[in-house]
């Protein structure tokens, strides 16, 4: 079962592709994860991924799909995998559908986390991360005990700058931009499901497990 993650950042995709690896016994992968364990290891790929990094530019679509493609091979992979974070653009998904015709292989499922983006930026805004220990917190649906407060360690919460409101537009903006037409990629390649993210996590995991056992 070989499923990519779709959805504006705060919709929630990545829990949901680590509940659904948890579920089905297969990787979770970002392309975070990706670039530090090839890092780590020190392969040639890492090291050429580095090169971009050290630079503080964005290392290029070829040599990100070159590391998942590498990553794929794992024994790990064998039943399948979660792809989260890539592709992000319609060039990176027509790549990556070419590289696993070549493979004679093909992604099972696209699936789309949607939730608008006003509830994306009530959600994140109300998010609160602890400056000494890095516990996280919601106003609304996770508080701590004690207002502005960690309950691990009593340290400061604060408002993170990426869940700014206005960051949180930016990154939406940038998101229906790029991302978006994915969407319409994915429904020409009779792969596109969509899930309501709006609901429960438990229920948006339920609804998408729901379509991936038919």
């Amino acid at each position: 079962m070989k499923i990519v993650m779709l959805g504006a950042p705060g919709a929630g995709k990545g829990t949901q592709a680590k509940r659904i690896a948890a579920k089905y016994g297969i990787p979770h992968i970002s392309t975070g994860d990706i670039f530090r364990a090839n890092l780590k290891a020190g392969t040639e790929l890492g090291l050429k991924a580095k090169e971009y990094m050290d630079k503080g530019a964005l290392v290029p679509d070829s040599l990100t799909l070159e590391l998942i493609m590498d990553r794929f091979n794992n024994e790990d992979c064998a039943n399948g995998y979660v792809l989260d974070g890539f592709p992000r653009t319609i060039p990176q998904a027509k790549a990556l559908t070419e590289a696993l015709e070549k493979i004679g292989d093909k992604l099972d499922f696209a699936v789309d986390v949607d939730v608008p983006d006003e509830a994306i930026i009530s959600r994140m805004s109300g998010r609160r991360a602890c400056l000494q220990c890095g516990g996280t917190y919601h106003v609304v649906f996770n508080p701590p005990k004690v207002e502005g407060k960690c309950d691990a360690c009593g340290g400061d919460l604060i408002l993170r700058s990426d869940d700014a409101p206005e960051t949180v537009r930016h990154r939406l903006e940038v998101y229906h931009e790029q991302t978006q037409p994915l969407i319409d990629y994915y429904k020409d390649e009779g792969i596109f499901e969509r899930v309501d993210g709006t609901k429960d996590m438990e229920t948006v995991f339920e609804d998408i497990t729901n379509i991936l056992d038919r």
